[in-house]
């Protein structure tokens, strides 16, 4: 009798172990929101349907796809192009990661001006 309840404190012991090693932190973004405020921040509703923007939002997304070293995370980003200026927003895995899509935006986007607004993950 002693061990079954001995047994029965060890296991309840270790569930509720578990379940409080379980919860995790979320994420804060509060300064990317506050960012975001401003009204000069270019979000995807800004993005332009003149079929010249479009065409180059799409070499853009086009080449991140194709490029087998990007995360998925960073083939998801944020590509907002208005009047010819392309604006990257969203998060990457590091600063390599950053480089590669800015110098892949700046070869498909055939001298469009780009706005380099990626963050680096943990970075913000």
């Amino acid at each position: 009798m002693k061990r079954t309840s001995l047994l029965l404190a060890c296991l309840t012991a270790v569930s509720l172990a578990v379940m409080a090693a379980d919860e995790k932190t979320k994420p804060d973004n509060t300064s990317i929101n506050e960012r975001d405020r401003s009204s000069e921040t270019q979000t995807s509703g800004d993005q332009s349907n003149s079929s010249a923007d479009l065409k180059i939002t799409q070499a853009i997304r086009q080449a991140l796809v194709k490029d087998s070293e990007l995360s998925t995370t960073a083939k998801n980003i944020k590509i907002i192009t208005d009047n010819g200026q392309v604006t990257l927003r969203g998060p990457v895995k590091n600063a390599q990661e950053k480089a590669k899509i800015d110098q892949l935006a700046r070869s498909a986007a055939g001298g469009a001006k780009i706005n380099d607004q990626l963050d680096i993950k943990g970075s913000n």
